[in-house]
């Protein structure tokens, strides 16, 4: 050491006051790792001693904690007579019963089948003093039937010029068709309202052995449809003229003519004028902007709309106040 420069001992003792340093952090370390590992243990014991009397303790026992503290509830014996008292104290009131509604009122636009009911046995030494009514809600399934339309002929009585003359038939929707306006009525309606496929209505003419084909009843509503354009136009004409509509887009699944058993994506247009409560639909197999067109080229007031781009050039007129969803 009597060889060692003073700037060599000041490195070795700089570097064993590094070494110290760094044991006593790590000593630090370990000893709170242990802290940790020992309340973890203290918690594991704990947790055991509780499964533990849960699983064979007593059942007053299972759920008490020994290290909760007790509440002060003792009391003397003339302070429990007087609770006992109180409890015991008789509480009356009066409430007024509600009435019950009873049964919905039947409308009365129904027709009524009444069928009498008299008592059993001989009724002859007494004499009726009332009745009660009972009314029961019952449906017959539709059916089917023949309007026959019997048209009688007359001929004047001169045979040299004779003059016949006969009654006209109701107009018909098809003319030269079989199908009433009540069975067209039903068709479109069950396809459209009711989601009732026409291969489905086609079954229920056959199990009433009714055989018409598929393609006839596609063309009765094919042509009903078409019977209905003019109200169809009245729609679009009142939907246009409304000054306040809510519009939006939905898809629907479009069978495909030129593929069998395909479906291609299509869309409803719908129209919601709120303050009269119309509804229209319009079908368009794109969702451009201009599928709505037809109707909003020439509208004039509010426009409610999300915020689908299509839309924005519409917003955009000057005769259009354009308003959010939300």
């Amino acid at each position: 050491m009597e060889n060692v420069s003073n700037k060599e001992l000041l490195s070795l003792l700089t570097k064993a006051q590094k070494t110290i340093s760094k044991q006593d952090k790590e000593l630090s370390k370990e000893r709170g790792k242990i802290a940790e590992l020992e309340e973890k243990t203290v918690e594991l014991q704990r947790q055991v001693e509780l499964l533990r009397r849960m699983q064979f303790g007593q059942k007053r026992e299972r759920f008490e904690d020994p290290n909760q503290m007790t509440l002060p509830l003792d009391i003397s014996a003339e302070v429990a007579l007087e609770q006992e008292e109180i409890i015991k104290e008789e509480i009356t009131y009066s409430r007024a019963k509600k009435k019950h509604p009873g049964r919905a009122k039947l409308p009365d636009h129904l027709p009524v089948e009444e069928i009498e009911i008299y008592p059993e046995g001989d009724l002859s030494d007494q004499v009726c003093i009332g009745k009660e009514t009972t009314d029961v809600l019952d449906y017959v399934p539709g059916y089917f039937k023949i309007k026959r339309y019997i048209r009688y002929k007359y001929a004047t009585k001169d045979k040299d010029n004779t003059k016949i003359s006969i009654g006209d038939l109701p107009e018909r929707i098809i003319d030269k068709g079989i199908p009433s306006e009540g069975l067209l009525a039903t068709i479109l309606v069950d396809k459209y309202v009711d989601h009732l496929p026409l291969y489905r209505q086609k079954q229920r003419f056959s199990r009433e052995d009714i055989d018409i084909a598929s393609s006839t009843i596609e063309g009765w509503a094919a042509q009903s449809m078409d019977a209905l354009k003019p109200l169809y136009e009245k729609l679009v004409m009142d939907i246009k003229n409304e000054g306040y509509l809510q519009v939006d887009e939905t898809t629907i699944k479009v069978l495909d003519d030129k593929k069998k058993d395909k479906t291609h994506l299509g869309y409803y247009w719908v129209y919601h004028a709120p303050i009269s409560k119309l509804v229209m639909f319009n079908y368009s197999p794109t969702r451009a902007s201009s599928a709505a067109l037809p109707i909003l080229q020439n509208f004039k007031g509010y426009l409610q709309t999300d915020g689908y781009a299509g839309y924005k050039a519409y917003g955009k007129k000057s005769d259009i106040t354009p308003l959010g969803c939300w």
